[in-house]
């Protein structure tokens, strides 16, 4: 009988490595793969038609402007469809608590950290009442999300009154959207993003070897933090670049301050859905709810706080739209907003029979939407053909899920 310490930890090497990864890719986990083989094609196909006019550092900003808030719903929406279920009021919720914002800073000259600390509060309370709804009485999450939809765009219409907009004249608030970090702050927080990705993935590398698990040889943690490095220092290069059209009056240079806020979330949401009891628990019910309750997980409570979590952040994906426009408008959150959200979360990866999905996910999706609707404007292409385009991209990503996890089933590995 062998003991612990006569079993050698077995070390992979690339082509190992490889192989486990095609394994995977062809029992149906594929991943992040198609979002980021569609983003790049997306990039090629736009780099080609538009040259310099689509690749130039101020358009580069812009790309990374117009993703920022689909990308902030569309990690909050993840959430929901983790448990397979839906929230279309999400876009409205971002509406209608960046308007209760607005309204605190503007109109009763509140501070503006207390005033979005109870912003936030009130999208935390209509996400918990939309959960009681579905986790306790049991009514479809599509029909109680949907009368909250139209009950919360009446409410946003009441807020902006007649005058039509709730101004926002805080400049920290209006700094968000509209403004950059210092050069050399951006580099700090460049350098800063790469030993961090570098720590994780060692301290992640460290863990399986201690536990006596197949281990990538060192090369593969080397190859991806050079990887990422390269692409973070380039990016953080092209935007230190000066990017104003007239320097004399303005000058556009550095990393958008929205960047890092992004970059906080999505840390965060991802420990909190990968190293703790309760991220366990969300894909577990996502993935069987009735196994789930048998092994004593409360499920009632982890779909109230799916809901909490996902109107929370689209109180935060509303105020960005808001800064990014100065104003809450009667559209803040509505038109194409939350059919967006959704798409870059199912584009980007999350599964929509729930048990499936990361917050990363709908950065990639949101990323490849923006690039779709920012290409084709450059072309000059109608905004029916956007949608045309956005709406074929989408049913693909779903026909791969659907496929993909027909394939895992056939595998065995759901």
């Amino acid at each position: 009988m062998t003991t612990t310490d006569e079993q050698p930890m077995r070390q992979q090497s690339i082509g190992d490595a490889f192989g486990d990864y095609l394994t995977r890719l062809r029992g149906g986990d594929v991943g992040a793969l198609p979002a980021m083989a569609g983003l790049v094609a997306l990039v090629l196909v736009f780099t080609a038609l538009s040259g310099s006019t689509f690749t130039n550092a101020f358009n580069f900003s812009n790309l990374i402007l117009q993703g920022s808030a689909i990308a902030v719903f569309a990690m909050g929406l993840v959430f929901v469809l983790l448990l397979g279920e839906i929230d279309l009021s999400a876009g409205y919720t971002g509406g209608v608590t960046a308007g209760v914002l607005g309204i605190l800073m503007t109109r009763h000259a509140w501070p503006w950290v207390p005033a979005l600390v109870v912003a936030l509060l009130c999208g935390t309370l209509i996400g918990l009442s939309i959960g009681l709804l579905v986790a306790r009485l049991g009514i479809p999450s599509f029909v109680v999300t949907l009368s909250y939809f139209l009950g919360l765009q009446g409410l946003l219409l009441l807020e902006t009154g007649a005058g039509g907009t709730i101004a926002y004249r805080n400049n920290e608030i209006l700094a968000i959207m509209n403004n950059n970090m210092p050069v050399w702050l951006g580099w700090v927080f460049a350098l800063v993003t790469i030993v961090a990705y570098a720590a994780l993935g060692f301290a992640r590398r460290v863990t399986r070897v201690r536990a006596g698990l197949a281990t990538p040889t060192i090369l593969v943690w080397v190859a991806k933090t050079a990887a990422f490095a390269i692409v973070i220092v380039a990016a953080t290069a092209y935007l230190s670049k000066e990017r104003s059209r007239n320097v004399f009056l303005a000058s556009l240079k550095g990393i958008p301050i929205v960047v890092p806020i992004v970059g906080a979330l999505l840390v965060f949401l991802t420990f909190l859905l990968t190293r703790t009891a309760w991220g366990r628990h969300v894909y577990a019910v996502g993935g069987n709810a009735e196994a789930a309750r048998r092994a004593g997980i409360s499920v009632a409570w982890v779909r109230i706080s799916c809901f909490m979590m996902c109107s929370t952040l689209a109180t935060v994906g509303g105020v960005l739209l808001a800064s990014r426009t100065n104003s809450v408008n009667p559209q803040t959150g509505g038109a194409e907003t939350l059919l967006y959200g959704v798409g870059a979360a199912v584009i980007g990866g999350t599964s929509l029979f729930g048990g499936k999905g990361r917050p990363l996910d709908g950065l990639l999706g949101a990323s490849v939407i923006a690039v779709i609707i920012n290409g084709m404007t450059l072309q000059g292409q109608s905004q029916g053909r956007v949608y045309i385009i956005t709406g074929a991209v989408l049913l693909l990503a779903a026909s791969v899920d659907a496929i993909s996890r027909r394939r895992a089933s056939a595998s065995g590995r759901v």
